[in-house]
């Protein structure tokens, strides 16, 4: 379970520190930065599957994603005793990001590149990776240390080893630096990262994937398109929780129940609701009953991930349906570590009613802070140099 997510100089996050529990509620205003903090989750999750910096590229790369604002915001500024102007930099430009966990840490320091005719001039690069055990990355504790093209590995007689001299500056030491002898904990953390899921506005427009019939395989991970969603569900009645399932539905629409079509190997969702005479197919739901039938697939998956990161899951429902999504994501709690972002108020009473760790986000002086962070005891986190 990570404990920590810490994150520095990515949009409105100039330096931030996240403490995490089983189920986390990431809250906030429009506009205080919690779609920048779900999105750097996601970036963190694209360097086990080494594709962060292509991943910064459509983000209009790293002098688009930077912190805009001052190195520094000191107390007089803030106190308006001085206006906000720049100053002489301390630090290399860096956008850096990093987690601890019950077990093993890691930490990305991407930074600009060395002048070159490249036509990929404007490519960030990945200037220091660390992976170490426990929760603060100390000297003692590092068993992964990557600095430019050097990457060493500690043996099991606690002395350094090189693995290369030679990694490319795109490369993420998490796609070729993971071996099962030489670097188990590489390999480990690498396949523990890409196990993470993430969900995001699933489309329920006329022709959303998820209305339509598809060719069913066993799917005991929905999409992120939701387009396997008659699979995921039949596949959930077959080795999942087929009563979670059931109740699930019961719960968000009393007296209805969910059934399968195979024409053909296609396979179709139907929905029973009661008072009608036929049921439903997908396609003639209501976008806010579809929408919430892939949460149910998404959440009731009889393969869970370490993590489980939704963006703003009350989109579309109704404030009737929150009640019950909330009961949902606290089941789905018990077998995953949770991240809700969201700003819905109907959503956050709801989950606030279970075992919930609450993270509100507000802006100061541009900057992304935790709402009393001068009153709360944040876990330690140490950036390394360069």
């Amino acid at each position: 379970m990570l404990t920590a997510v810490a994150i520095s100089n990515y949009r409105s996050l100039r330096s931030i520190v996240v403490p995490l529990q089983n189920l986390n509620l990431v809250t906030g205003a429009n506009g205080s930065g919690k779609s920048s903090f779900y999105r750097a989750l996601r970036l963190l999750g694209d360097t086990a599957q080494g594709r962060v910096v292509p991943s910064l590229a459509r983000e209009g790369g790293l002098q688009s994603t930077l912190w805009a604002g001052p190195e520094s915001i000191s107390r007089s500024v803030r106190s308006g005793e001085y206006p906000v102007e720049g100053t002489p930099r301390e630090q290399p430009v860096n956008l850096r990001m990093g987690f601890s966990s019950d077990d093993l840490g890691y930490l990305i320091d991407l930074g600009l590149p060395s002048p070159s005719s490249s036509a990929f001039s404007l490519d960030p690069e990945i200037k220091r990776e660390c992976i170490w055990h426990g929760p603060l990355l100390r000297p003692a504790s590092t068993l992964v240390d990557r600095q430019g093209p050097l990457v060493r590995i500690r043996g099991d007689d606690g002395n350094w080893k090189i693995a290369t001299k030679n990694l490319a500056v795109f490369d993420s030491m998490m796609t070729h630096v993971a071996d099962p002898r030489n670097a188990p904990e590489t390999l480990l953390l690498r396949e523990s990262i890409r196990a993470w899921r993430f969900y995001d506005h699933f489309r329920t427009d006329v022709d959303a994937p998820a209305r339509l019939s598809q060719i069913g395989t066993r799917t005991p991970i929905l999409g992120n398109d939701g387009a396997d969603l008659a699979a995921a569900i039949e596949t959930i009645r077959e080795i999942g929780n087929h009563d979670a399932l059931a109740a699930a539905v019961s719960d968000a629409f009393p007296e209805s129940q969910l059934s399968i079509t195979n024409s053909g190997g296609r396979f179709t969702l139907l929905m029973k609701q009661h008072g009608l005479l036929r049921p439903l197919d997908a396609a003639e739901l209501s976008d806010g009953t579809l929408r919430y039938l892939l949460w149910i697939a998404a959440l009731l998956t009889p393969r869970p991930p370490a993590l489980m990161v939704l963006n703003e899951p009350e989109t579309s429902l109704h404030p009737d349906l929150l009640a019950p999504l909330a009961r949902l994501i606290a089941s789905a709690a018990e077998r995953s570590q949770i991240i809700i972002v969201t700003h819905a108020a109907g959503l956050i009473t709801a989950l606030l009613e279970h075992r919930c760790n609450s993270i509100t986000l507000e802006k100061s002086f541009g900057e992304t802070r935790i709402a009393g962070s001068e009153d709360l005891i944040l876990p330690a986190w140490h950036w390394p140099s360069r």
